[in-house]
């Protein structure tokens, strides 16, 4: 099919969206992005947002579909929704010139929601700048508009936390006087991000806080800790999270299964071998990924828990 009928079949909503056709809109040439864009300015809202989050479904289950310029071209979309599904569409690219693009979302968009998924987006960067894998002026340009973001009174507590977990990975002087002061704050929100800062920091200086946390009562506080944990890949943390395999929220179970094979080592893969013989399939199965997320064999062993 020409893209000409397959982008008028696209914006019919009287038409169903089929994932061949939306596979058609990858690597558009300039003259094909052109023929998109006019044929977008005709499409309706809802149409739109369909498209959009179809489109990064489709990038994220086949690496070899590429949207990325139909993702950049509709940043600046005059739907608030349209332009968050852009930014996690482009979630996975690590080419520097999105960071202007991003900072200017993060800085001027009037949605909440966009400003807070920008500053989400700028924390890929963060990392790159902190392996040294960005340009010393594309560091600076990240930090400096992450602190500002964080640093805004004026600010939307949403942005200046996910602004908070975006900057987490940098070494700069304050970094983690930023995370124990959100660590400290009245809003549990804010607590839960600041536990998955401390991940992202990677430094064992945060363990103790973390294990007291796996025992918070909040379960959402406990998977954090968990994930900021595996994030650490300190053994002593293994012993603590094996007993959450147990706990009564399946989420924080399957994430500190997770966090174990990230972390490794005898007694995390003893703990994930006996989760093969677990009643619970979802156990069974995160227990396998975590395994070979640790790099050892998956035979099942006979003992642990009773079928």
């Amino acid at each position: 099919m020409s893209l000409e009928r397959c982008l008028a079949e696209l914006s019919n909503e009287d038409k169903p969206l089929v994932a061949s056709r939306l596979a058609d809109l990858s690597d558009l040439s300039h003259e094909e992005l052109e023929s998109f864009l006019a044929a977008w300015a005709r499409t309706g809202i809802e149409r739109q947002r369909q498209i959009m989050s179809k489109l990064e479904e489709l990038a994220e289950e086949n690496p070899r579909l590429n949207f990325d310029d139909i993702f950049r071209a509709c940043l600046h979309d005059p739907d608030d929704i349209v332009r968050v599904r852009c930014i996690e569409g482009l979630w996975e690219c690590e080419n520097c010139s999105l960071i202007a693009p991003l900072i200017t979302l993060l800085r001027e968009d009037d949605e909440e929601s966009v400003r807070a998924t920008a500053a989400m987006a700028l924390g890929k960067f963060a990392l790159l700048a902190e392996l040294e894998k960005l340009r010393p002026k594309d560091r600076e340009r990240v930090q400096e508009a992450l602190l500002f973001a964080i640093e805004d009174q004026r600010e939307q507590l949403e942005v200046r936390r996910r602004a908070i977990e975006a900057i987490a990975p940098l070494s700069l002087p304050g970094v983690k006087e930023i995370i124990q002061q959100a660590y400290e704050s009245d809003n549990a929100n804010m607590r839960a991000s600041a536990l998955y800062a401390m991940g992202r920091n990677c430094d064992p200086v945060w363990l103790p806080t973390l294990v007291k946390e796996l025992g918070s009562q909040d379960a959402e506080m406990r998977f954090e800790a968990v994930g900021a944990c595996g994030e650490l890949g300190v053994e002593e943390a293994v012993p603590h999270l094996i007993r959450l395999i147990s706990d009564e929220d399946s989420q924080v179970q399957i994430s500190a299964i997770a966090a174990l094979g990230q972390i490794g080592g005898s007694e995390a893969e003893e703990a994930l071998r006996e989760c093969l013989n677990h009643p619970d399939e979802h156990i069974c199965q995160a227990a396998k990924e975590a395994l070979g997320e640790a790099g050892i064999e998956r035979e099942p062993l006979s003992f642990g828990f009773e079928t």
